[in-house]
């Protein structure tokens, strides 16, 4: 996977039944697990409140956080849906990964901010996915999708035995 992200909306007109399932999965919790690499390249895993406005997937931090350090200087990431409690999932495992692409734009951030109910200062990235992946249970097998830039979305799908995993698409 290289580090060619696109747009939210552009992976939305592309796959629109896996990204509605991957916003409705987000949409079922607030807070979320984002990782990030630090200055000496080891992994950080932080909280986060993720969210969907306008049309594009967002992330906002406190001013000068770590994570948001991190993003400055490598904008790599993977935002984990919370799982939520037990072993029901919700709907799924739900991870996209791609490009943090920090916005600052006065009239961006003020828009956001006021349709958020965020306090001024913050940190405001817009999402560029370079991955997204929905793992789910349905039946006795477990479901993959995934999906990259330039490429349709897969399917594949494996039982709790040693077969070897089928694809549907």
């Amino acid at each position: 996977m290289g580090d060619t992200g696109t747009t939210w909306p552009a992976f939305e007109a592309a796959e629109p039944e896996l990204a509605a399932a991957v916003r409705e999965r987000f949409g079922q919790y607030t807070h979320h697990a984002l990782a990030t690499v630090r200055k000496d390249g080891s992994p950080r895993l932080s909280g986060i409140e993720a969210d969907f406005r306008f049309g594009e997937l967002w992330l906002g931090m406190m001013p000068n956080s770590r994570k948001a350090l991190d993003l400055l200087r490598d904008p790599r990431f993977a935002l984990l849906a919370n799982p939520g409690s037990g072993t029901g999932m919700g709907g799924g495992d739900v991870r996209v990964s791609g490009r943090a692409v920090e916005i600052t734009d006065p009239e961006t951030v003020d828009r956001y901010a006021a349709d958020a109910g965020a306090p001024l200062p913050f940190h405001l990235f817009r999402v560029e996915p370079t991955e997204v992946v929905r793992i789910r249970v349905d039946g006795e097998e477990l479901v993959l999708s995934t999906w990259a830039p330039g490429r349709p979305a897969r399917t594949i799908r494996r039982g709790n035995d040693d077969s070897p995993p089928r694809g549907e698409s």
